[in-house]
């Protein structure tokens, strides 16, 4: 289940593994009438409605590294990244939308239609289970990520129209695959070209800052 999903080590192990840029896809329902089945969103902001999940490698266990870390979350996705998969779409004619604000809710059972109207009026376009933690964790470690959204059904919000299921959800991912792995296969040669130093560099300062802000706060306190 999308809860169960062991996000830290998945994220810990391509750091340690020297890691620089995390580039995701993710099947997600729309939750507005332009974004229809079959395109694709660079999203570049989230609303979190998951319950379960640990959301920090700073979580007080044994193995993790010691104090708490509160990472800044304006710009939960590296927009450098997003705008070398933006221009890629782009000259291979997919079908882009070039930003879009994803709600990640915890699953396993889809939204209600109570809930999807509710999205829609908080302003989220998009709609999955794995975005949250997986960016939030990406930030932490200091990893440039970016996300492919590829919209596979209008959830339940939108009346006349087939609510969400797992077949139609895998049927649409199965036909349009090959848009996220154009623009992956393109994109991945470009960014290994470009220079990330000061990128890469900022993010570390970022998250290594407001762990070391908040030890001597600790510290003080004692």
């Amino acid at each position: 289940m999308p809860t169960n999903i062991n996000y830290q080590a998945n994220i810990w192990a391509l750091k340690e593994e020297g890691c620089t840029h995390l580039l995701v896809t993710t099947a997600c329902g729309s939750l507005r009438e332009d974004i229809q089945p079959g395109d694709i969103v660079l999203i570049d902001q989230f609303i979190d409605r998951t319950t379960k999940r640990v959301q920090t490698f700073y979580d007080g266990q044994p193995t993790s590294p010691p104090g708490v870390c509160h990472i800044p979350m304006a710009e939960p996705f590296c927009n450098k990244t997003r705008e070398v998969l933006l221009e890629v779409a782009q000259a291979l004619g997919v079908k882009c939308h070039t930003r879009g604000t994803m709600v990640t809710i915890e699953g396993p059972r889809f939204s209600s239609r109570a809930e999807s109207l509710m999205f829609r009026q908080w302003g989220a376009d998009v709609i999955n289970m794995t975005t949250v933690p997986e960016v939030v964790l990406a930030k932490e470690a200091g990893l440039c990520y970016a996300s492919i959204a590829m919209a596979t059904d209008y959830d339940c919000w939108k009346e006349h129209e087939e609510a969400v299921c797992v077949d139609n959800v895998l049927k649409t991912m199965k036909e349009n695959a090959n848009k996220a792995s154009s623009i992956l296969l393109t994109a991945i040669p470009q960014i290994s070209q470009m220079d990330w130093g000061s990128t890469i560099n900022a993010q570390k300062i970022r998250s290594a800052m407001h762990v070391a802000n908040q030890t001597v706060l600790l510290l003080y306190s004692e």
